[in-house]
């Protein structure tokens, strides 16, 4: 069972509204920007309620998640993960880091007929994860999934590169490397911080540097190296 169950009704309407259009491989390569070599993913829609599923720090890939290497982590990684982590899907609004996911394909930028996943998702995901708890947020989702379910009073965290000239640039693709090794980072130290001064005491101590800055917070790549996780 996915986290979050009175998001059962929208769902529902997006798995209908996904199988539909992954039905006839035309309209799967328009809807879901598919090329020639990726068009028969349009067919993992088809058999969602059949489809063999893996928790979702398992089944998602790429270079936000491969950083976890959560085949190798412990159980009490795993487990904080489980209890602290949610992801922003899609097809599923917000889930569990160890809800079960079959395989899929719809991203947050899918034109799906009669549906539109900005206007679905937004309001009651927000609402979802408004009841999850209270404590800081750290919202490290890309801007087009942060709309998908916004949520107040999250904290965001602007990746950024500093040069030998002490300058700072903001990154774009690689930013999702950092969230990842910062994220597994978190799981494998078991940490506990439910503030902002906690988690840059908690950086602090382990090597990662997150500033405060004019706007928002900080979070410097090159302090999240691959040896730190």
């Amino acid at each position: 069972m996915l986290s979050f169950p009175e998001l059962a009704t929208e769902r529902a309407a997006v798995i209908t509204a996904a199988r539909s259009v992954s039905s006839d491989e035309s309209s799967a390569r328009t809807a879901l920007k598919l090329g020639p070599k990726s068009v028969s993913e349009r067919l993992r829609n088809l058999v969602l309620d059949v489809s063999p599923t893996l928790p979702a720090i398992d089944r998602y890939t790429g270079v936000l998640y491969d950083p976890l290497a959560s085949l190798a982590a412990d159980q009490s990684t795993r487990r904080w993960w489980e209890q602290h982590v949610v992801v922003q899907s899609a097809m599923f609004g917000p889930i569990g880091a160890g809800d079960p996911v079959p395989a899929y394909r719809l991203s947050h930028d899918s034109r799906l007929p009669g549906l539109r996943l900005a206007s679905l998702w937004p309001g009651v995901a927000s609402g979802a994860l408004a009841e999850r708890g209270e404590g800081l947020v750290l919202d490290l989702r890309s801007e087009g999934y942060r709309a998908l379910g916004p949520v107040a009073g999250a904290v965001p965290l602007r990746v950024v590169s500093v040069g030998g000239d002490g300058r700072r640039k903001a990154l774009n693709h690689w930013n999702k490397t950092a969230k990842g090794r910062l994220v597994s980072l978190l799981g494998r130290s078991g940490a506990s911080v439910s503030s902002m001064p906690d988690l840059v005491a908690w950086a602090r101590d382990n090597g990662v540097l997150v500033e405060r800055v004019d706007d928002g917070w900080d979070l410097v790549a090159e302090s999240l190296g691959a040896g730190v996780v």
